[in-house]
């Protein structure tokens, strides 16, 4: 026990405070159950219609904003507002599973100041936010002596808080789309004043609120994932390349297509130093958002570095450099990188990628080109190095994917997938019956395609050099 109970109060007065601190303390309302959003009501109609009245129109307000930081603002502060606290602060769960301060604000500006915004150290009671971030149950506590404060924590007697209130936020609110089963937030209240003590009813009231501003919350996250999605997108399509229709001696061709509204495939053609046309592909880890600014990153850099340096090696290398400093951890990127010169000559380096394939017109044959090193992302220091030099001869063609395309499968077979003999079946059917780029292109995702029932579980991309 942190606090002594104090004795009962007749039966027309605010029933008395749970002990101070208790998690989960006989009388406290659950965050998710039914008690909590109930026991605000007194069973006198007319207060208790005015109360639900003050709720609905505190909802309703809050559910109008679709900024997600101008929500948390106008959450808090109406928070404040309902509770008769001083401060009000809410907390959300970050990326680590711990609690990380998200705004704090006070019931009236800090003398010297024009914003209600507080900054800087910000002190309050951690043990009670901690605990209802760990179990969920809504707690209020009542400081009536400086022992009790001292139990409730130091920061809680320097301050001289005398009530505080603490509620959780659902899981439906996580930002970062998490199965944490823990709650996603909390909402903070205090007050030092001591005519102020926040009563059962007080805590029903704000646990009510919680509950539909997780709602609220969850609608703002979700918009906001789904804005940044389509921000991806509108980049990643602003940076697919045109196709390049008069390249000396080759006919080229690229496809995509994402598992998502954004992916983490690219290809690209690129300006060279020196002679011939860069080609490039690159796979990020997993799809959506993240994998997207990692590739369109990399596209970036891969591009300014190809202008610069006629040593390809020396460009991936650097482009590990960047990626190493930038991406987090679990987080990689595969690529392949080639330069085709006029006369048929392939100069490439393989950062991890799935190794492309060639389309020999003289013997009908498929061959492979080698792996080469790690994928980006992985070790800062390692330097990488050119792939043996191939030739294309006339007709031959190139074949550089990811492994969207071959890791397509039956759905009504899952072990039966497109893999590397359905791809080189493909490739050699269109190849020798002497179709364009664009019609190789076409006809292998179609027959991949075809054999998943048109689903993906990954990006697709696919280039087809063609020399003519």
């Amino acid at each position: 026990m942190f606090f002594r109970k104090k004795k009962a109060k007749p039966a027309a007065e605010a029933a008395p405070a749970a002990p101070a601190g208790e998690t989960g303390a006989p009388g406290a309302p659950a965050a998710g159950g039914g008690p909590a959003s109930t026991q605000f009501l007194t069973g006198d109609q007319r207060t208790d219609r005015g109360t639900v009245q003050v709720l609905l129109d505190t909802i309703a307000k809050v559910s109008e904003v679709q900024d997600l930081d101008t929500l948390l603002v106008d959450i808090v502060d109406r928070s404040v507002e309902l509770t008769g606290a001083e401060r009000g602060i809410l907390m959300m769960r970050g990326k680590d599973g711990g609690l990380k301060v998200r705004v704090a604000r006070a019931n009236k500006a800090p003398k010297g100041t024009n914003t209600r915004t507080l900054e800087g150290d910000l002190r309050f009671s951690t043990t009670i936010s901690s605990r209802v971030g760990e179990d969920g149950q809504a707690v209020r506590a009542t400081v009536h002596s400086e022992s009790e404060a001292l139990e409730l924590g130091r920061s809680v007697y320097d301050l001289k808080l005398r009530a505080v209130m603490c509620v959780p936020l659902n899981a439906a609110s996580r930002e970062d789309g998490a199965t944490d089963t823990r709650p996603s937030g909390v909402l903070y209240v205090d007050s030092r004043a001591a005519t102020r003590q926040f009563s059962q009813r007080d805590l029903g009231l704000f646990a009510a609120l919680a509950q539909h501003i997780s709602i609220a919350v969850g609608n703002a996250v979700k918009a906001k994932m789904e804005h940044d999605m389509d921000l991806a997108k509108v980049i990643q399509s602003d940076l697919m390349p045109q196709i390049p229709k008069d390249i000396e001696g080759y006919d080229l061709h690229g496809w995509y297509r994402p598992a998502e509204r954004a992916g983490g495939d690219f290809f690209d053609f690129l300006k060279v130093k020196g002679d011939g046309i860069g080609v490039a592909i690159g796979d990020a880890t997993g799809h959506g958002i993240g994998p997207a600014l990692i590739t369109t990153s990399a596209q970036a850099g891969l591009r300014s570095y190809m202008k610069i340096l006629e040593d390809r090696a020396a460009v991936v290398t650097h482009l590990n450099q960047d990626l190493c400093e930038r991406v987090e951890d679990g987080r990689f990127l595969t690529m392949f990188l080639s330069v085709l010169s006029p006369d048929g000559r392939v100069e490439s380096v393989n950062a991890g990628h799935e190794p492309p394939v060639i389309w020999r017109k003289a013997d009908d044959s498929i061959e492979v080109l080698a792996r080469g090193g790690p994928a980006l992302g992985m070790m800062e220091d390692i330097p990488y190095e050119l792939q043996p030099e191939v030739r294309l001869n006339p007709g031959d063609v190139l074949v550089i994917f990811t492994d969207g395309v071959t890791e397509m499968r039956d759905p009504e077979d899952l072990d039966r997938m497109f893999g590397d003999e359905g791809l080189h079946a493909s490739l050699r059917a269109a190849a020798s019956a002497g179709l364009s780029a664009e019609e190789i292109a076409l006809k292998v995702v179609e027959d991949a395609m075809s054999l998943s029932r048109g689903e993906q579980e990954d990006d697709v991309t696919f280039v087809v050099v063609r020399k003519l």
